[in-house]
């Protein structure tokens, strides 16, 4: 079994040889199976550190994410997954996974959590907590936005879509058309938030997400997306 991995102590500022190996192996692999368009890269701060809140659609989401991101990030994946030698393997060197047991307060995820962010490092997280039954953003949780003001971190939101649909295009031996589209950062008032404030950011990160997406994808943050657009 793997060591465990110290978070406080990685080098944030570059890729470890795994994972510069698997970008160039999951580019080729984007470059030869998908036609991926990418907005806002010029949003991803090139330092310091950043929570990047991202939809979750598909198994497919992290290799896109990963092919995108300009900076070394840490991931969540779900504690079953441990149990998979090959998927562990992956998780652990690629990924830098911290698993997460669903539904459960982990104290050591929240640490290793904070160890990252205050390590200067990207940490990413998917605010609905799994991934989406519907195909549409689902309610988000606060822990994204707890974490990110704990830190403190500045939070990247950022969406994929189209990579749900990938095995219908390939069957017709077509590239899936993927969109990555990243928005400006979201810095959080100083301080300790309260759980209303927590609540409120949360809320209002989501609605940035939705706006992010085509109509399509914004489930039950459609409505709430569409005024924020309106109102400009």
């Amino acid at each position: 079994m793997p060591a465990p991995i110290n978070y406080a102590e990685l080098d944030y500022t570059q890729w470890s040889p795994v994972q510069r190996w698997a970008r160039r192996f999951f580019k080729f692999c984007s470059m030869l199976l998908t036609r991926t368009q990418v907005e806002g890269l010029e949003n991803f701060p090139q330092q310091g550190p950043i929570l990047m809140a991202v939809n979750h659609l598909h198994l497919f989401d992290s290799p896109v994410f990963f092919c995108v991101v300009p900076r070394r990030a840490i991931i969540f994946a779900a504690d079953k997954f441990r149990k998979n030698w090959l998927f562990n393997w992956i998780l652990i060197h690629v990924g830098n996974v911290i698993y997460v047991k669903r539904g459960e307060t982990d104290r050591r995820t929240i640490a290793d959590s904070l160890k990252v962010l205050r390590a200067g490092g990207v940490l990413a997280v998917a605010p609905e907590g799994t991934r989406s039954r519907t195909g549409s953003l689902n309610k988000g949780h606060t822990g994204a936005v707890y974490l990110a003001s704990r830190a403190p971190a500045s939070i990247v939101p950022m969406v994929a879509y189209g990579q749900e649909k990938a095995y219908a295009h390939w069957l017709r031996l077509r590239r899936a058309p993927i969109h990555v589209r990243i928005g400006a950062p979201i810095a959080l008032p100083n301080g300790k938030l309260t759980v209303e404030q927590l609540e409120e950011k949360t809320d209002e990160l989501m609605v940035t997400l939705a706006r992010l997406l085509p109509p399509a994808y914004r489930g039950i943050y459609a409505e709430a997306a569409a005024r924020a657009e309106q109102n400009g």
